[in-house]
């Protein structure tokens, strides 16, 4: 009997990540690709590309995008694997990790599967502060006991820009041209401008977020920072701080929430 491989699914507003589990419980190679427009034949297309034929495979998805694009993808699943896919969703407590909220549903399965990833990086006596910037930049601090303390949800750098530009007509005029750079903040043209002042308003929300961290008493007030998301590597330079890049931090939290209970 064939064992079953085991794929992996990060779908998001904009895009999606994933990769294949390899025996050992470990991730294999990341992908990672903008899903804008996909039908269930492109999902089915660009994941299961390299399935040889017949192989069983089970599919775990954590998604917080539309409806209609969950939709597509099941139905790309179901058709490909002729099984359905399982959507993980957030439980009080797995694999070390306890979840912060009252309803420990309403805290977003992205958030609470980067808080399992965290958990499996997360140094002895240490809290860490995770910051996933991607269409939202969430924040969540997980304690060094594996406690989650709370988080805060604001617009990520790009749906910054896309708000300016669709609520103010002079911007949106004068933003058609130009070079977008972030690197420095003050910017010479107005779609530099725009860029620079999101992702330099995303680095300062993360600083604000790591010292108000800092600032509770966690055990020997020890509070590492990670980043994720799409554009983590764009914002991570403009941090003044100490910071670890984990392009696959829900991945690998999914990863471990499938070891657990799977």
């Amino acid at each position: 009997m064939k064992r079953n491989r085991v794929l992996l699914v990060d779908l998001g507003n904009t895009r999606i990540k994933w990769a294949w589990l390899r025996a050992d419980g470990t991730l294999g190679r990341m992908r990672a690709a903008e899903h804008a427009s996909w039908s269930a034949r492109d999902f089915a297309k660009e994941l299961f590309a390299r399935l040889p034929k017949d192989t069983p495979v089970e599919v775990h998805i954590v998604s917080v995008a539309a409806a209609r694009v969950r939709a597509e993808l099941r139905k790309a699943v179901r058709t490909t694997t002729g099984r359905w896919p399982r959507f993980v969703r957030s439980v009080r407590s797995l694999a070390g990790v306890q979840n912060g909220y009252r309803d420990p549903w309403r805290l977003g399965a992205d958030r609470w599967l980067a808080l399992l990833g965290a958990r499996e990086l997360q140094k002895s006596g240490s809290a860490v502060c995770v910051a996933d910037i991607g269409t939202a930049l969430t924040l969540d601090l997980l304690d060094a006991k594996g406690i989650h303390r709370g988080g805060a949800i604001v617009p990520g750098p790009q749906l910054m820009t896309e708000s300016l530009l669709s609520s103010t007509g002079g911007i949106r005029r004068r933003a058609r041209a130009g070079i977008a750079r972030a690197r420095e903040l003050f910017a010479r043209d107005t779609r530099a401008a725009l860029a620079a002042g999101a992702h330099h308003a995303t680095a300062a929300v993360i600083e604000r977020a790591l010292a108000e961290a800092r600032g509770r008493k966690t055990p020997r007030r020890k509070v590492e920072l990670v980043l994720t998301g799409g554009a983590a590597l764009q914002v991570s330079g403009l941090l003044r701080v100490p910071h670890r890049l984990e392009a696959n931090l829900v991945l690998r939290g999914l990863a471990r929430a499938v070891r657990r209970v799977g």
